[in-house]
């Protein structure tokens, strides 16, 4: 194969999800009125953001070669923790910065199953995903907490200028996660990792450091996604968050991150859970059956497995 040839398949494997993204808002805007107004793109970009955001952390997971499935249930643990303890009377900065440390420890936790178990991210971040479930039932006994203080759901429900506050936290997020990967020797770290883990360690990385640091960083982010979830809902459900690492992973590899690690970019993350959140809001709009919205998130998910195969 030429090198023009290779080049051209480059360029459309980088731009393809872009490509996708726009067809699909075409899609949507023919086929209903209402999906291109002011009010249904807030409401889009405000859904996104939560599984934007946890969509960063899985992107550093799997660009090292690994997969995390228990940010879902970070996501409930976090949340519920966060809202009792504003039920119970503490203030919002510390109960906040508590959520968070649950979702760092959860994902420290992952990290060493991994790196000091040796036990495969797959099985190690199920069995935390079981754990953190569990964790959250007994807390909650399984019941929703609710009646938080109003300056709270700032978070999740208010305005800066007329754009939602989780939208704001989603690009800041997202631009810093692009610093650190583009600008970092973290970020060129986790690439290596990614491409060839036993080449990085022999080459003087320390592998098992910048793993740590990668499961840690997913499990702050996704538990800082379900304090913005309670926040926007005024309650904490201990059902949140369920099938929620599905959308993130599908985000990631419609993004055009690979599975197996070494390729990728942040934009592209961002871009994948935008076809996640306009494909659920555009078949709201279309009164479509939630049974068949799932039949539908499904094929998107193997269709991103399928592309991410192509690629390779």
């Amino acid at each position: 194969m030429s090198n023009g040839r290779i080049g051209k398949l480059a360029v459309i494997s980088r731009m393809g999800p872009l490509l996708g993204l726009i067809l699909l808002g075409i899609a949507l805007t023919l086929l209903s009125d209402r999906f291109l107004t002011i009010n249904n793109l807030l409401n889009v970009t405000r859904q996104v953001s939560i599984n934007a955001i946890i969509s960063v952390g899985m992107t550093l997971v799997i660009l090292t070669g690994g997969i995390d499935l228990s940010v879902g249930s970070i996501i409930a643990l976090a949340g519920s923790i966060t809202a009792g303890l504003l039920v119970s009377g503490q203030s919002i900065l510390p109960a906040i910065l508590t959520g968070m440390v649950v979702g760092g420890v959860l994902g420290l936790m992952n990290g060493l199953l991994i790196t000091r178990a040796g036990i495969p991210p797959f099985i190690a971040t199920l069995g935390t995903m079981t754990v953190a479930r569990g964790l959250t039932l007994v807390y909650t006994d399984g019941r929703p907490i609710t009646g938080m203080e109003e300056g709270f759901r700032f978070l999740g429900g208010g305005y800066i200028s007329g754009i939602p506050v989780p939208v704001i936290v989603m690009v800041f997020i997202f631009v810093s996660a692009y610093i650190m990967l583009k600008k970092t020797r973290l970020g060129r770290y986790i690439y290596a990792i990614g491409g060839n883990e036993e080449a990085a360690r022999l080459s003087g990385i320390n592998t098992k450091k910048i793993l740590l640091s990668v499961y840690i960083l997913a499990g702050l982010l996704a538990g800082f996604s379900g304090i913005i979830m309670a926040s926007r809902l005024n309650s904490a459900q201990p059902t949140a968050g369920v099938g929620f690492e599905l959308d993130a992973i599908a985000a990631v590899v419609l993004g055009g991150t690979s599975l197996s690690g070494g390729v990728g970019t942040i934009g592209g993350t961002l871009i994948g859970a935008l076809i996640i959140g306009i494909l659920d809001n555009g078949l709201n709009l279309l009164n479509v059956s939630s049974f068949y919205q799932q039949i539908a998130k499904g094929l998107v998910i193997l269709l991103a497995v399928f592309l991410d195969k192509k690629r390779k």
